[in-house]
């Protein structure tokens, strides 16, 4: 049809969708697809986040083999999906086609064996692992197909009397797909010539990338072409796709993408490591709490690839793991692995295979989010039988202890509730506090079941740590270790110790043994800690707060916690610091140190941590500092000089400009060119700076007037100009001073200074 009636039959189709969005809230659509798969969210693995454009038929056949041999295969993962760039692609004039105008497989990646296709030979590989194989597509048909006006197989039609040329249709890394006008004769008959074909190779799943609500009519010609065939094929959409029209989603496919890319396309060099990071994970959190009323068996929300399996190269920390698959199975999203299953970190292996978590995921039930906080979510599911699940996430940079109830989780009336936490696999007994101390980025994910016996299982507890964070060395402070008895039966003979790192000090103020702790009720016990000296910039250690007690009905319990001490020195005069985020600083000689979260400083976001000279910086200064450190948080967090009027108003104050190293797009010069106290213009317009950035490095500005040079060098020697630029808003004298910010909000990123300098030109 011509693009304005396909535009017509769009906005009609949201239009439904929307109204039919109010009864989906409550229970899933019974027009979920019904193929005969997806009844439960898919397990598997798929090639883009490791692989991305370097598919081979070895490397798919190593990642197969993988998964049987980890015993992955065995705890229910079986897809094994191609992605992009299996097949050729000439150029901009759309991938290269067959007779019949279909993609032509890539015979160097995926040579055939015999008369056998590249893709079929795959294919039997994976199923001869005991299993299931899974191809990629994008809508509309090649322009290569148009060209040539190939015959569609079977018909007397060809590719001209389907095609629609004006409309361009999405193939994100060739392109050259255009539209295909379904109300024309052959339309249909095209796109199930291709998808026999994929039955005729073994393809057990087909995702199609690229897919909007203008492509509802592709999206139902794939869904019947597949079911034409005979063959129980999973159809999968992707990505970003628009929650109005979730209904129809689910009435043609077994999986959407409700977002963008988990992947952070943040490694140095190209290198697909780091996989994630956190802020595409905890992007996600939203997403699962407004696409909730749609998922169910049949047709699950998709949040992307699950990034767990080779360990820091995951771009988590072991607790963000976690967190990522909590937060997949509450909302019993597939767990489709985008790691390196050839090189299978030990740690993850067990997250992956990890049964009572997957039985969450594949209950296929969605969890309502009932507590959205600036730093916890709280997620939870009814189970058939009577259990909830319950998520307790800490989305903060700080260990926080996060709290609900069994009534708010929806739990029936009982005179108590075992919790069997999913991770740790210990089960506790509680009167209907459901709470746990959680580290930085990390989730408590239990199941609760209603008891009718308090002495079941040992009280539930919950035992926290403050005061600690961050000490000044030689600094006395009073840290703080809280416990309280969340159980129906008390604890008893409660001792609380706390244990530092060396050269620590730690000295009770208040007693630390209690002879019981009665339901609902917290004790505490103060201690007086001090640090030792900073020999570097920052030391860090493990605080380990402990309890031991015993309960009328059973044996000796202990528990510990853990969290991060850091000891620094503080800054001195002339040096003055401010924070806009979460950040810490340090002074060492000549080094200075800044840790510091933030989410970036351009445009209206100004979140850093600066160690600056107030006024210093005027007509004819030269500033420069040698970095000899930078966290790589993201591929552009920043670090560097920056001025400013006042450097102190974070959101507000012009003249603002910084010279910064990135560790993934080298160096830029940023600033202010309106005057409004927002960085709006960039020496990077293509999105990468200039270079590469290494370690140590240096970077200089120079002042003049009201113009600005920067510079960076790799050998203190050899200087580069990054950009010279006009900040008409500078004020004649203004701060000046080294800042550093993550570019990932809630992580802490470390910056190490040295030898800062202030001149004159």
């Amino acid at each position: 049809m011509p693009r304005h009636i396909r535009a017509v039959m769009a906005a009609l189709t949201a239009t439904l969708t929307l109204a039919g969005a109010a009864l989906a809230s409550s229970a899933p659509s019974a027009n979920a697809e019904n193929n005969g798969v997806g009844l439960k969210p898919a397990l598997g693995w798929s090639s883009w986040s490791f692989l991305r454009s370097h598919p081979t038929a070895s490397a798919i056949d190593a990642q197969a083999d993988a998964m049987k041999s980890s015993g992955l295969a065995k705890e229910g993962y079986q897809y094994v999906n191609l992605d992009d760039f299996y097949y050729e692609c000439p150029g901009s004039q759309g991938p290269n086609v067959d007779q019949y105008g279909r993609w032509v497989t890539d015979p160097a990646k995926f040579p055939s064996s015999g008369s056998e296709n590249g893709i079929k030979a795959v294919a039997d590989h994976v199923h001869a692992d005991g299993l299931k194989f899974g191809l990629y597509v994008t809508p509309g048909i090649s322009k290569q197909a148009v060209a040539q006006n190939t015959p569609i197989q079977g018909t007397s039609y060809h590719a001209d009397d389907i095609a629609e040329p004006s409309v361009s249709e999405k193939n994100y890394n060739c392109g050259g797909m255009v539209g295909i006008d379904y109300s024309k004769p052959g339309a249909q008959a095209f796109i199930n010539s291709w998808a026999d074909e994929m039955t005729s190779w073994g393809v057990d799943y087909v995702k199609i990338d690229g897919v909007g609500s203008w492509d509802i009519p592709d999206v139902e010609a794939w869904s019947n072409a597949l079911r034409q065939t005979g063959r129980p094929i999973h159809l999968e959409l992707s990505n970003s796709l628009s929650v109005s029209n979730a209904s129809t989603w689910e009435q043609y496919a077994n999986g959407w993408r409700t977002g963008g890319d988990i992947e952070c396309y943040c490694g140095s060099g190209g290198s697909s490591y780091p996989l994630t990071d956190w802020n595409n994970v905890a992007g996600r959190f939203n997403q699962v709490a407004a696409w909730q009323p749609y998922g169910g068996p049949g047709a699950f929300n998709d949040y992307d690839s699950t990034e767990v399996g080779n360990g820091s190269n995951d771009g988590l920390t072991p607790v963000e793991r976690q967190t990522q698959m909590s937060l997949w199975a509450m909302a019993a999203s597939p767990l489709i692995l985008g790691t390196d299953l050839t090189s299978l970190d030990p740690t993850d292996l067990d997250y992956l295979k990890n049964t009572d978590v997957l039985a969450v995921d594949q209950d296929g039930i969605d969890a309502s989010r009932i507590v959205n906080g600036s730093t916890e979510q709280v997620f939870v599911k009814k189970e058939s039988n009577g259990d909830a699940i319950v998520a307790l996430f800490n989305t903060g940079s700080s260990t926080e202890t996060i709290s609900t109830t069994a009534s708010a989780a929806g739990l029936s009336s009982a005179p108590s509730y075992l919790l069997n936490d999913l991770w740790s696999h210990k089960t506790t007994e509680t009167a209907g506090t459901i709470s746990a101390t959680i580290p930085s980025h990390g989730v408590a994910l239990y199941r609760a079941t209603p008891a009718s016996n308090p002495a079941a299982a040992p009280p539930s507890t919950t035992l926290s740590l403050s005061g600690l964070s961050e000490v000044a060395s030689g600094q006395t402070v009073t840290a703080t270790e809280s416990f309280t008895d969340n159980g129906r039966e008390p604890a008893q003979g409660v001792r609380l110790a706390l244990r530092l790192p060396a050269g620590w000090s730690a000295t009770p103020s208040t007693p630390t043994t209690f002879a019981a702790v009665p339901t609902g009720r917290t004790v505490q016990a103060t201690f007086q800690v001090k640090a030792p000296t900073a020999a570097q910039l920052f030391e860090t250690g493990t605080a380990t707060d402990g309890v031991t007690y015993t309960w009328p009905a059973g044996t000796q319990q202990s528990w510990n916690g853990s969290q991060s001490v850091t000891v620094s020195s503080p800054v001195q005069a002339p040096y003055r610091t401010v924070a806009s985020t979460t950040a810490d600083f340090g002074q060492v000689g000549t080094e200075l140190g800044v840790r510091a979260s933030g989410a970036d400083v351009f445009g209206s976001t100004n979140e850093y941590g600066a160690i600056y000279q107030q006024g210093a910086e005027q007509n004819g200064t030269v500033a420069t500092v040698e970095i000899t450190s930078q966290s790589d948080t993201n591929a552009w967090a920043k670090a560097g000089i920056m001025v400013r009027n006042d450097i102190t108003a974070a959101n507000t104050s012009p003249g603002y400009l910084i010279v910064a190293v990135t560790p993934g797009h080298g160096y830029v010069v940023q600033w202010d060119s309106t005057g409004n106290g927002q960085l709006d213009s960039n020496s990077a317009p293509s999105n990468e700076g200039l270079g590469t950035a290494s370690y140590p490095t240096w970077l200089k500005l120079v002042r003049n007037g009201t113009s600005y040079s920067g510079y960076y060098s790799t050998d203190d020697k050899t200087w580069t100009l990054i950009d010279t630029v006009s900040v008409p808003s500078a004020a004649t004298t203004q701060d000046v001073g080294l800042f550093s910010t993550a570019h990932n909000s809630g992580t802490i990123g470390e910056t190490d200074f040295d030898h800062f300098t202030l001149s004159q030109s």
